[in-house]
């Protein structure tokens, strides 16, 4: 899943940056107003990361911008603005959540988990497809219930697929949601990864679909 965070504190969003890495996530960092503008609008995010208190061009204001047309991607407010009024006015402007600073990274992890599991609400934290079993949570998959050691970037390729499960995935999407955007959209990495992925599961969900992308489903394609 990719995110995209907006803090001009450079110490505190490279700390940040590291600690949403080793969760798996593929992370873009903004360090102002304009610049979250320019990247948003380039760009496709899961979910994004907004301090209020950024130059050029206000959080509030980059948040009213976004949410004029688009109501899905998910916003968590990170901010040292932290009045009952602020939090309000973050929320009724269209913030998904709310955090405070200082704060704690396991909470904040835990929160921006929640938040990319809310269209999956109806459906439980662990999910299936065939031998095949994922935790969102503990971000574990094992194989006819034996965990199964992925890399961060093999686990964030299989849980998108599992998100969009049945529903066949470009290449071009899966750089864009697993990889942060700096990659080079037309290495063999994907394709490696792909490989190896299906060789650890020892599986024949996840499929190819020629020219279209790939698929993850217990369906005969």
């Amino acid at each position: 899943m990719k995110l995209l965070l907006i803090e001009d504190e450079e110490d505190l969003s490279a700390m940040l940056q590291k600690g949403l890495h080793k969760r798996g996530y593929a992370v873009d960092a903004a360090y102002d107003g304009e610049e979250a503008l320019y990247m948003y609008e380039i760009n496709e995010y899961d979910l994004i990361i907004l301090d209020l208190n950024i130059p050029v061009v206000d959080g509030l204001a980059v948040l009213k911008q976004i949410r004029l047309s688009d109501v899905r991607t998910k916003i968590l407010i990170l901010s040292a603005r932290g009045s009952i009024a602020e939090r309000v006015e973050g929320l009724n402007l269209g913030a998904n959540d709310y955090m405070v600073k200082p704060f704690d990274f396991l909470e904040l992890d835990a929160r921006i988990n929640a938040l990319l599991r809310i269209d999956f609400l109806q459906s439980p934290s662990v999910l299936d497809c065939g031998n095949i079993r994922i935790n969102l949570l503990s971000k574990e998959v094992a194989v006819s219930g034996n965990i199964v050691p992925l890399t961060k970037k093999e686990y964030s390729i299989l849980e998108y697929l599992f998100r969009h499960k049945n529903s066949i995935v470009s290449a071009e999407t899966l750089m864009e949601h697993v990889w942060d955007s700096d990659t080079d959209l037309f290495s063999n990495s994907l394709k490696y990864h792909i490989y190896s992925l299906k060789k650890k599961l020892d599986t024949t969900y996840i499929k190819n679909v020629r020219g279209q992308g790939y698929i993850l489903s217990e369906e005969n394609q």
